[in-house]
Parts: C-alpha cells; sequence; structure tokens
C-alpha cells in the first residue's frame, strides 16, 4: 500500500499495450470511507436532524409539521405541529453576525404575514383569521393587545411582510432592507447606507449586461484555447525582448549612475561629511552595478542555453492547440468537475446543518430555548465529514485530471489519428472508472494530509490574531507557507504520476517514480515550459479580462439608470477571470501531459524502423534542429535518421 512496497521493476514504458486494476487496497479504503460518510448522513437522519434541519423547529424543540414529544424541563415542548408548517421568527432582523444566526424567538405557525403588521391588534386579527399565532403559544390571540409580556413573546413591531422559502419552511422577509446590516459587515468599504442601496440598484439595473459580459468572457476563453497556439511564439519574443532590455538597460542605468556620482564627488568642494556621505553612495552605487552586471550576464548565459527549451514549449502548445481540435469537448471537462463539486459541496452542507440538529436536546438556561449538541465519541463525526469534504473534493479534481490524461495519452500514442476512439474522452472516463479509482483515492489522499494541517494552522493564525507574539506569529506564516509549497510540488508530482498511470497501467508509487525520473532528466525543459508555458498562459488571462473589462466599460456608459460601476464591472472582471483560469488551466494540463508523453518517447525511441517515434510534427522538427544544433541528449536517441509513423491520416 506504501510508496516503499512498490515491488515493479524496471522496465520500457509500453504505452496503452495493457490495462489493469492498480492500487486495490486504497480503492477499498476510499469506498470504506465513502461509507461512513453515507452513514453519517444516515445517522442525521434517523436521529430527526435532516427532518428538523429542512423543516425547520421552533425554540422550544417542536419540529414544524409534525407531533412531537415532551422534552423534560421544557414546558411548550411536545406540541402537536401538523398544522403548523412554517417556522416565524419574532425579530427577523436581530442578526448575530459573529455566530451567524438570528438572535430571535422561533415558532410554528400556518402561515407567513403576508403584509406589514403594525400593531397588537392587527396581531390579534391576522390570527382570529388565518388560525396563525404569531405570539407565543402560552399567549391567547384575544390577549394579545392587552398581555403584560407581549413586548418580549410577540413579534417586534412592525412585522414585515414575509414569505416561505421553497422546501425549507422558513418565512423570511421581503424587504432585503431588514438584514442591511448583514450586507454591511461583509461591505466594510461602505459608511452610508445609500451608497450600498446605489451600488445593488446598479447591479439589478444592469444584470442583463453582466450576463452578456459573462458569456462574452465565455467565448473568448474558448477562442483563446485555440488561436493560443498561434500567438504564443509572438508573446514569448515580447517576454524575451523586456527581460533583455530590462536587464541591460537597467544595469547601464546603475553603471552611469555611478560614474555620475564619482565625477561628482571628485570634483565637488563639499563639506567632509558630506564627503563622506557621497563616497558611501558612489560605493552602494558600484555594489548595485556589479550585482547587476553579473545578474545580466548570468541571465543572458541562460537565456542562451535555454533557447531550445524555449522552442520545446511553443512547439507544445502548437500540438495542444491540434488535440483540442481533435477533442474538442475537452473544454467542457470544467463544467463537469464543477457540477460534480456543487453537488457534492450542496450534499456535504446539507449533512453539515443536520449534524447541528442531530444531537441530544438541551435547555439553555441563559437564553430559556432548546439546543441541540452531540455528546461523546458522536461529536467527532464532524471532524471525519469535514476530512470527507477535502479528500473526496480532491478525488473529484484527480478524475479530471487522470480524464484529461487519458484521453491526452490515447492521441498521442495513437499513430493513426482516423483510427482513435469516436468517444475518447468518454472512453478515458470509462477506463479510468474501470481501473484506477484505486490510483485517484491514494493520490488525493496525499493532498489531504498536506492540506488539513495547513487549513488547522491557517484556522489558529486567524483565531489568534491580536493575541499571539511577533515570533509565534511568523513561525505559523512560515508553516503554512512551507506547507502550501509542499502541498504545489505534491499536486505537480500527482498529475504527472496520472499521466504515467495512463500511458503504462502501473501503480500510483510506481507511476510517481517514473514521472519523478522522466522530470529530473528533464529539469531545464521543466524549467522552461513552466516559466514560459505560464507567463504565456497569464497573458491570456490578462487578455481574456482586458477585453471583457473594454467591453463592458463601452456597455455600461450608454447605462443612465446609476452611477456605480464599480461592483458590476468588479463582477463581471473576476467572473471573466475564473473562466479563462478554468479553461486555460486545462489547456495547461494538456501541454503538461504532451511534455510527458514527448519526454517518454524521445526517451525510449529513436525514429528506426521498429522504433519510430508517436510525435507530431511540430515536435519532430523540434528534435531534428536539436540534434543539428547538437543539443540533443545521447539518452534521446542514438543520431539515427528520425521517422514518424503517421499512417492512414497527416498529423497537421
Amino acid at each position: 500500500m506504501g510508496c516503499c512496497s512498490s515491488t515493479e521493476s524496471k522496465r520500457d514504458w509500453k504505452p496503452l499495450e495493457q490495462r489493469r486494476c492498480t492500487d486495490i487496497p486504497w480503492l477499498i479504503i476510499f469506498t470504506l470511507f465513502c461509507i461512513g460518510m453515507v452513514c453519517i448522513c444516515g445517522f442525521s437522519i434517523a436521529t430527526g436532524g435532516a427532518s428538523r434541519f429542512i423543516s425547520g423547529y421552533d425554540s422550544y424543540g417542536n419540529t414544524c409539521g409534525q407531533n412531537n414529544t415532551k422534552i423534560e424541563g421544557v414546558p411548550l415542548s411536545g406540541r402537536n405541529m401538523k398544522e403548523n408548517k412554517y417556522v416565524f421568527f419574532l425579530d427577523p432582523c436581530n442578526l448575530d453576525l459573529v455566530n451567524r444566526k438570528i438572535k430571535s424567538i422561533a415558532l410554528c405557525v400556518s402561515k407567513c404575514p403576508a403584509t406589514e403588521l403594525t400593531t397588537y391588534s392587527d396581531l390579534k386579527q391576522f390570527a382570529l383569521n388565518n388560525g396563525s399565532e404569531l405570539c407565543s403559544y402560552d399567549i391567547s390571540p384575544t390577549r394579545y393587545p392587552s398581555h403584560s409580556e407581549r413586548s418580549t413573546k410577540c413579534p417586534k413591531l412592525p412585522v414585515p411582510p414575509s414569505k416561505s422559502v421553497p422546501l425549507f419552511h422558513r418565512c423570511v422577509a421581503v424587504d432585503i432592507d431588514c438584514y442591511a446590516e448583514f450586507a454591511q459587515a461583509f461591505i466594510t468599504f461602505v459608511s452610508d447606507n445609500t451608497v450600498l442601496r446605489r451600488v445593488v440598484t446598479g447591479v439589478m439595473a444592469s444584470k442583463d449586461i453582466i450576463m452578456g459580459l459573462c458569456v462574452l468572457a465565455l467565448v473568448l476563453s474558448l477562442i483563446m484555447m485555440v488561436v493560443i497556439r498561434y500567438i504564443s511564439k509572438v508573446l514569448v519574443w515580447i517576454l524575451t525582448v523586456l527581460v533583455v532590455v530590462g536587464s541591460i538597460g537597467g544595469t547601464a542605468v546603475l553603471w552611469w549612475l555611478y560614474v555620475d556620482h564619482r565625477t561628482a564627488v571628485n570634483n565637488s568642494t563639499i563639506s567632509v561629511s558630506g564627503k563622506e556621505v557621497a563616497l558611501d553612495n558612489v560605493k552602494a552605487l558600484l555594489v548595485y552595478a556589479v550585482g547587476a552586471t553579473i545578474f545580466t550576464v548570468v541571465l543572458l548565459i541562460v537565456m542562451f542555453f535555454m533557447r531550445t527549451r524555449v522552442a520545446l514549449t511553443i512547439s507544445l502548445f502548437h500540438v495542444a492547440g491540434k488535440v483540442f481540435i481533435h477533442l474538442p469537448l475537452l473544454v467542457l471537462q470544467p463544467f463537469w468537475t464543477f457540477l460534480c463539486l456543487m453537488l457534492f459541496w450542496v450534499y456535504w452542507m446539507a449533512v453539515l446543518l443536520s449534524l447541528g440538529t442531530s444531537g441530544t436536546p438541551v435547555k439553555n438556561n441563559s437564553t430559556g430555548v432548546v439546543e441541540y449538541q452531540m455528546q461523546g465519541p458522536l461529536q467527532y463525526l464532524v471532524w471525519y465529514h469535514a476530512v470527507g469534504l477535502i479528500w473526496i473534493s480532491e478525488f473529484i479534481l484527480a478524475f479530471q485530471q487522470m480524464t484529461i490524461a487519458g484521453a491526452v495519452v490515447t492521441y498521442y500514442f495513437t499513430r493513426n489519428k482516423s483510427q482513435m476512439p469516436a468517444t475518447p474522452i468518454l472512453s478515458s472516463m470509462v477506463r479510468t472508472i474501470r481501473y484506477h479509482l484505486g490510483t485517484l483515492a491514494k493520490g488525493s489522499f496525499i493532498i489531504t494530509l498536506v492540506k488539513i494541517p495547513r487549513l488547522i494552522l491557517t484556522y489558529i493564525h486567524s483565531q489568534l490574531k491580536g493575541k499571539e507574539n511577533a515570533c509565534a506569529r511568523c513561525m505559523l506564516k512560515a508553516c503554512v507557507c512551507c506547507l502550501w509549497c509542499l502541498e504545489k510540488c505534491l499536486a505537480y508530482l500527482n498529475q504527472n504520476a496520472y499521466t504515467a498511470t495512463a500511458i503504462n497501467s502501473t501503480s500510483f508509487c510506481t507511476s510517481a517514480r517514473d514521472a519523478f525520473l522522466i522530470l529530473v532528466e528533464n529539469a531545464l525543459r521543466v524549467a522552461a515550459i513552466n516559466t514560459v508555458g505560464d507567463f504565456v498562459l497569464f497573458m491570456g488571462k490578462v487578455l481574456v479580462v482586458s477585453c471583457t473589462a473594454f467591453a463592458g466599460v463601452l456597455a455600461l456608459n450608454y447605462q443612465r439608470d446609476y452611477t456605480v460601476w464599480v461592483l458590476p464591472l468588479l463582477i463581471v472582471c473576476l467572473f471573466a477571470f475564473l473562466v479563462a483560469h478554468c479553461f486555460l488551466s486545462v489547456f495547461e494540463n494538456v501541454v503538461d501531459v504532451l511534455f510527458l508523453c514527448f519526454a517518454v518517447d524521445s526517451k525510449y525511441n529513436d525514429g528506426s524502423p521498429g522504433r519510430e517515434y508517436y510525435m507530431d510534427k511540430e515536435l519532430m522538427e523540434f528534435v531534428e534542429n536539436s540534434k543539428k544544433m547538437g543539443s540533443y541528449k545521447p539518452g534521446d536517441g542514438d543520431g539515427r535518421e528520425l521517422k514518424s509513423m503517421t499512417r492512414g491520416g497527416t498529423l497537421a
């Protein structure tokens, strides 16, 4: 089960030749864990927590819409609420911003007040006409206007109009101004209610424009995935020129300042103290100029030797563009993954809220209301549930990575593209489900092991803000930073391990080891792809956001119903960046998979008969040029003529 227990011996890579199940013990563990998650959901249902969460319950432990049992020490409990199906809060606008709940007595009523009730006589008339009593159960409706405790046991006047929320049976105030305080707690920069109201009005008035711009961002992201293969070379040259000009120009400016200050010191008649300061400045400028010169020389040398690796990055971008032409449904992977994550998160949150009402009913002596508390070992169910959130979420993301890897591997290692499966992405998903779910479970669990302590330390740091000393704060931040870096490194290694599994159908540890060795052998190429490639993709994201923002400014310029553009434009730009990030991240995954395939192909094939390359003609040209320049490594082939088998179709 562990990485050290792998018994597979060193062997040649055999792409797509055979399939077998991998990491079966981890699949069993993950299955048992998921069964435990289902049992937690069943526990919340069996103990009535799910019913109380959906139907709602009052402050005395009565579930609305049901016949309830008596709770010891709570006189108003155990009431028949079959006719009272809605939860009504006496003061719905009294919000506890710290604990994120309504600080109000809750009652079960048969109908929510649809109109504003301004007096206790209105409450009485509403109860007599509709049979819905809005005051405490121990007060008769006829006594509402004269009861001595009406100020605490009846709703706060005026009672705002409300309506029931579908499915959850809560009476929610129709007027959103009721929750202005809650909104202002999150929008701290708003100091005047009129500003908040203008901003919200602007968003509502421009909702059609916002939706149109979001669609534009989606279209631009799709277009960018196709055309980035053509503009990647231009962006790389722009980056190269900027770096070279910036480094040389900065160094030249430093040397000019050094010469100018030294000349000024030699020709000036300033005081002794002033001359010492000037000499210190001259020495500092000399150190800076020498350091900048060394940095520039090293940078130029590195860029000279990395030029062929940059060419590889451009070639991979070209091939990645072809992959999306042959596999256009790859662009839908973020949608399916997002949908699966959203469904799981909704399920997880519903179970969590149900667990909050699944404990033993206990009367709070300070407030007089009933609270549900999980006591004993049952309280650890929440921690189990929290681990499930991270592990299963990472598993879903890993499934997307394996699906993309499997489809791209099939494309790369299929010599005759006309013989590819009719639905390579669906075939990759089926292959992953049939053979490699255990590998995904193991890889996602490793990420979970790193993410949990990082989140715990982050939570501790947020709770101790302003209380701990500077040393402890620095240590906590350093630990969080180290765990974050480790998580990113493991995530990158996991992605390549999934690719190796898709190629060779090996276990996670064997695939991770083989992928790591391949990456180490091609360290300079990896560095070039991760720097130049990330820059190109970042420029693509900036281009999408910029075009969307520009279109937003032009569109909002013709909208005269409001004056505040900040929030609508911010929403559009944020959505544009998220969409561009999702789509171009898929493009980045495809490039990483192609690189590992290329590295395996160039290591175990040399173009001779029987060992023909699988690679595309763009990558073939890169290898040929590298051979001519003498920069191709001996381990990458034996120098014979390169031949690519492209039977039955072109690779153009």
